[in-house]
């Protein structure tokens, strides 16, 4: 005997797209769905409605269909409040807990809607009751597993969660209507750039956060002055990289090279490929980055810039990394959340060749996020959109050429 629940869409659901793969994962996961009543939004602005009685033939299908329809934004009829349950200890949660998407979230709780906060991919999502009289309501936002405690009130199932993914803009135009997803070697990398640059400059207009995420390629390609032009004029807000980012940029300051090679002739001077380990020396024996600058051992480049202008970075270690530098963050989780407390104030991030931190950046930014990711090798943005950050807009060029041009355009008077 067949069991089925009723779904309703509602939004842009035809030119989204979530409509089709609404019905596509009903097939595939070998249901079947009979559509009760539609409604199609004729004008612009107008949007669409569907119901749908979904079928399986048994209560698990159905439960795992009903579990991808509310990923992509399907809701049931009626619904209930969302199933709750204590967490049993530190770093654990109940079975069936709701694994969040990237995607705007709210819960059913009390008979009410509320918004989960702070929301990001692969999370649990927690409940904090109203139990203080001077609180605004109820809460709930999101937990990564590792920072589960004992009695958290941990939302489980699929019932009384409303998702809602990102939609096609309605509106093709100003300074983020470029920004529609996909990636490309044959767009027009100029004009990519300019588009690029506008939106920077009106995130900036409005009070926005820029994050810049960037790997070593930035220093040996030459844009390093570029970058740390950009950081002193204020358009950076926030940086994200690795010990091996910064282990260049300052060896480019102390030696005038990159990993032992000068960018500028592309000759390794001798004892070159020692530089690097050399700069870590020096900045351990200075006690760290901003204690170089402060004795005048450091006086360019985007590390210096950070220091001088007071714009914040994580540099995240890695098990590849040499000394590393006292500011580098070699535990795994503390990087983790250093970087999420970064993704979270950002409104638009800008990923610079590497794959490494862009993914890991990725991981923690809401769908509503603004993201490009620019990089020579293609693989490195399709990767992170499979990874669910589908809001990225992918540019293959050379970073070398990307950086100033950006900054021309963003410097220009």
């Amino acid at each position: 005997m067949s069991v089925s629940r009723t779904v309703e869409l509602e939004g842009h659901i035809i030119d989204s797209g979530m409509m089709g793969r609404c019905f596509g994962i009903v097939m595939d996961m070998d249901g079947w769905f009979d559509v009760e009543e539609f409604e199609i939004g004729t004008r612009k602005h107008e949007e669409s409605y569907a119901r749908m009685r979904v079928s399986a033939e048994e209560e698990t299908t159905l439960y795992d269909i009903l579990h991808q329809l509310n990923q992509n934004g399907a809701t049931l009829e009626d619904p209930v409040d969302a199933g709750i349950e204590p967490a049993p200890e530190d770093r654990v949660v109940p079975p069936g807990f709701y694994s969040t998407t990237n995607h705007p979230t709210e819960i059913r709780y009390q008979g009410e809607w509320i918004e989960v906060e702070r929301i990001e991919m692969d999370c649990a999502v927690v409940v904090e009751p109203d139990e203080n009289p001077h609180a605004d309501g109820p809460r709930a936002y999101t937990k990564v597993l590792n920072g589960i405690e004992r009695g958290d009130l941990v939302v489980t199932g699929n019932t009384g969660i409303r998702v809602h993914p990102p939609e096609r803009p309605r509106n093709p135009g100003g300074s983020f209507g470029f920004m529609q997803g996909g990636v490309s070697s044959e767009r027009p990398a100029t004009a990519q750039i300019e588009n690029v640059a506008d939106a920077i400059a009106a995130t900036k207009e409005r009070d926005g956060n820029v994050m810049v995420v960037a790997g070593p390629a930035v220093i040996h390609s030459g844009a390093r002055n570029d970058l740390a032009r950009l950081v002193r004029e204020g358009y950076v807000d926030a940086i994200s990289a690795g010990n091996g980012f910064a282990v260049h940029d300052l060896e480019r300051d102390l030696y005038g090279t990159s990993l032992g090679m000068d960018v500028e002739t592309l000759e390794h001077p001798r004892k070159g490929h020692k530089h690097h380990i050399y700069t870590i020396s020096e900045i351990i024996r200075a006690g760290g980055i901003s204690e170089a600058v402060s004795e005048g051992k450091i006086d360019s480049g985007i590390m210096y810039e950070c220091i001088t202008n007071d714009v914040p970075y994580v540099l995240a270690g890695s098990i590849r990394d040499d000394g590393p530098l006292p500011d580098t963050i070699t535990d795994a989780i503390e990087a983790q959340n250093a970087i999420r407390e970064q993704a979270h104030e950002a409104d638009l991030v800008v990923m610079l060749a590497t794959l490494l931190h862009s993914v890991a950046v990725g991981n923690c930014l809401p769908s509503t996020t603004r993201v490009v990711c620019v990089d020579i090798n293609p693989a490195t943005v399709t990767q992170l959109q499979d990874r669910g950050s589908a809001q990225t807009i992918g540019m293959v060029t050379d970073i070398g050429t990307f950086v100033p041009l950006l900054a021309e355009k963003l410097l220009e008077t």
